[in-house]
């Protein structure tokens, strides 16, 4: 999808042809569109398909024309009826009179932008508009890491009562996210710090404040990146062993279970053999005419002594 933008009159608006001083977004865009795009803007397709690629790293490439800078931003992606989290390339391009951003995806970094909810912001000051990018790119982060910091409390709680894996594969999972995350935001430090040192990006005098706001949002991300990675790998080893003690305990009940019924079954079964020359001769109470309540007493009593010695015993606590 290709959509053009320009600051009109203080506004941001959408507008049907390429101008000066415009915005040119693709977010999933069509071979027509980065045909369209190349041939209007001398752009080189190859580098308007980079960020199509999501295995795309991030970096700085200076061309004769233009400049492209493509930086990891954070998605949601929906599995299983589940929101999982990944990193995606979203390219940059700066052109004499244009910038452009290309993305495989219809980024929500970039909402507020095109609804012109963020302030200060023109599409021909394009260095501030980068910096504004990064900015909300290293505030997303800081969001999704929120949420998964959230998420894994929610596991911690289920994982306290669980005997399946399905809580611990969740929990590698996010810890796959956070790998993702902080790869990715040490990959945007770099480019932040290229940025900081290329002759064509030029910034303005008030955006000073603007780049350290950007590079402190990123590094505190990078650090609770770290943080909660570490958090997350001690949980999963934990939390490990907590499920197979959880199993553990319920094979204890079964055991105690399987020794207290062997003895009334030790018992019926001697009653119940055939003895030749006169039936049961020989075996106790017999003859007696309330044998067989003694006998069913006998066992209940003997399942109740060994239940209360099992429960209370060293070997099964």
């Amino acid at each position: 999808m290709l959509r053009m933008f320009n600051t009109i009159n203080g506004r941001v608006e959408q507008v049907g042809e390429i101008e000066g001083g415009a915005w040119l977004c693709l977010s999933e865009p069509t071979d027509v569109e980065l045909a369209t795009v190349a041939q209007q803007t001398g752009i080189d397709l190859a580098d308007l398909r980079a960020p199509l690629d999501d295995e795309e790293r991030s970096r700085v490439d200076v061309e004769d024309d233009y400049t492209m800078i493509i930086v990891d931003i954070p998605t949601v992606e929906e599995r299983g009826g589940r929101d999982w989290y990944e990193t995606i390339p979203l390219s940059i391009i700066i052109t004499q009179n244009l910038i452009l951003t290309v993305c495989m995806q219809d980024t929500p970094v970039l909402h507020p932008f095109m609804e012109g909810r963020i302030r200060g912001f023109n599409t021909y000051m394009k260095s501030r508009f980068i910096l504004q990018i990064l900015y909300r790119n290293a505030t997303m982060y800081l969001r999704y890491l929120r949420i998964i910091d959230r998420e894994s409390d929610r596991l911690e709680l289920r994982l306290r009562h669980s005997m399946q894996n399905r809580e611990i594969l969740m929990l590698l999972e996010l810890s796959k996210t956070l790998v993702y995350f902080t790869t990715s935001l040490k990959s945007n430090e770099i480019v932040m710090e290229k940025l900081n040192s290329l002759a064509r990006f030029k910034q303005y005098p008030e955006d000073e404040d603007l780049l350290d706001d950007v590079i402190t949002e990123n590094k505190q991300a990078i650090e609770m990146a770290n943080i909660y990675s570490g958090v997350l790998a001690n949980m999963t080893d934990a939390f490990a062993s907590i499920v197979s003690n959880n199993l553990n305990n319920v094979m204890r009940i079964f055991t105690i279970i399987s020794i207290t019924l062997s003895i009334p079954t030790l018992i019926f079964s001697m009653y119940g053999m055939n003895f030749q020359d006169g039936g049961m001769l020989g075996m106790p109470l017999t003859s007696n005419r309330w044998g067989f309540v003694i006998v069913i007493g006998v066992s209940i009593a003997l399942s109740i002594v060994v239940t209360w010695f099992l429960t209370r015993s060293k070997l099964f606590k």
